[in-house]
């Protein structure tokens, strides 16, 4: 088993908006998937004639206009633009196939104290510290699955109505999440700048709608439809256009962040050209063209012996080393759809073993990794 350390590089060259052209890059856009929570059937939460679904879709709406408007070299795509209902794991599937770059799921909290107000962003996971309120915002959510047709099945047995099922999110392995992190902080921060909402907080939990979105995602609650305030707020026109507002400057900023990270990391890739360590199923043949792909599936704080159980009867099984975790991946090969049948294969031991890429040794995203192979 070979030891590859050494730090991911992004070598993403994307699009950005609201920044000079000269910045701008000219391979492609920057893929924003925007998703209006709930609709059709499923309206949910209620407060007299007003319902989420529909104060979810006038902001979503209102934050891909802005995008649209003012941004160059930006494709908005939506998961839903009418009053129509999407089940939870197809949102997810429509930013996959878009290859999206950042997922933002719009939703308006609820709860039984007309006290409770304010805004606050959620990421995939499950907080050391975590509290009652957060499990309850999940749970109630991903009620929405109940409008679909065998649930039990297409999401692995959870049950929205059982505190237990949290238990699935418990060892998420998400490798955007501190992309996600960062975002969620920025909306959180235009939430109470900009829309002067009560400031409730970035958190973690248990979302279905961002359980399989392979990109950094995030799920916004823009205030409470059971409080009166909040409810009046986010039904008037002026509320939508501030929170809509709130939004479209986060996504600026992370954007512009985006930005200088991805030009840093080009200068380090030109710097250390040739010096940084090699994929070993690479390291016999040199540079090559074509990525590969691998399923990660374990991350562990040292390095486990060939014979333990955890990866034992996985076919090419390595590991890269990056803030010192060891990374475990299994499979080794260029094409993608090979890699998706082993995903499905792994997943049956590991439920949340999802897809890498490396080319020449160094870590790239799935995405431009696909886009390589589609050129040949």
């Amino acid at each position: 088993m070979s030891k590859v350390t050494r730090f991911p590089v992004l070598l993403l060259l994307l699009s950005f908006c609201c920044l000079p052209s000269s910045a701008i890059d000219k391979d492609g856009n920057f893929v924003i998937v925007i998703d209006p929570g709930h609709g059709g059937k499923d309206p949910g939460a209620i407060s007299g004639k007003n319902t989420e679904k529909s104060i979810n879709l006038n902001v979503a709406l209102k934050m891909g206009q802005l995008i649209e408007k003012n941004c160059r070299k930006v494709k908005v795509v939506y998961t839903r633009k009418t009053d129509v209902f999407i089940e939870l794991n197809r949102r997810g599937e429509i930013a996959n196939k878009a290859n999206a770059d950042l997922f933002v799921s719009i939703h308006t909290n609820s709860a039984k104290s007309s006290s409770a107000r304010g805004a606050e962003t959620y990421l995939l996971g499950v907080e050391e510290n975590r509290t009652s309120a957060n499990l309850s915002v999940a749970m109630e959510e991903n009620k929405a699955i109940l409008y679909e047709s065998d649930y039990q099945t297409r999401y692995e047995g959870y049950d929205p109505k059982s505190p237990e099922s949290q238990i699935i999110f418990e060892f998420m392995q998400n490798e955007y999440q501190k992309e996600s992190l960062k975002f969620a902080g920025m909306v959180q921060k235009q939430m109470v700048s900009q829309a002067r909402r009560s400031d409730r907080g970035v958190h973690q939990a248990g979302f279905l709608v961002l359980w399989k979105t392979a990109m950094p995602s995030i799920l916004v609650e823009l205030g409470f439809i059971s409080n009166a305030d909040d409810c009046r707020y986010m039904t008037s026109q002026k509320g939508v256009e501030e929170l809509a507002t709130s939004l479209y400057k986060a996504f600026v900023s992370y954007l512009e962040d985006y930005r200088k990270q991805t030009a840093k990391s080009v200068n380090l890739t030109q710097a250390a050209s040739g010096s940084s360590g090699r994929d070993s199923s690479q390291a016999s043949s040199g540079k090559s063209s074509s990525p590969v792909f691998r399923i990660q599936f374990l991350m562990s704080r040292e390095e486990l012996k060939t014979s333990d159980n955890r990866i034992k009867d996985l076919p090419d099984v390595d590991y890269y080393v990056e803030n010192g975790q060891y990374k475990y991946t299994c499979g080794n090969t260029s094409d993608y759809n090979e890699i998706t049948r082993l995903q499905a294969e792994v997943r049956k031991r590991y439920k949340d073993a999802f897809v890498i890429a490396f080319l020449n040794g160094s870590r790239i995203t799935v995405k431009e990794a696909r886009e390589i192979m589609d050129k040949k």
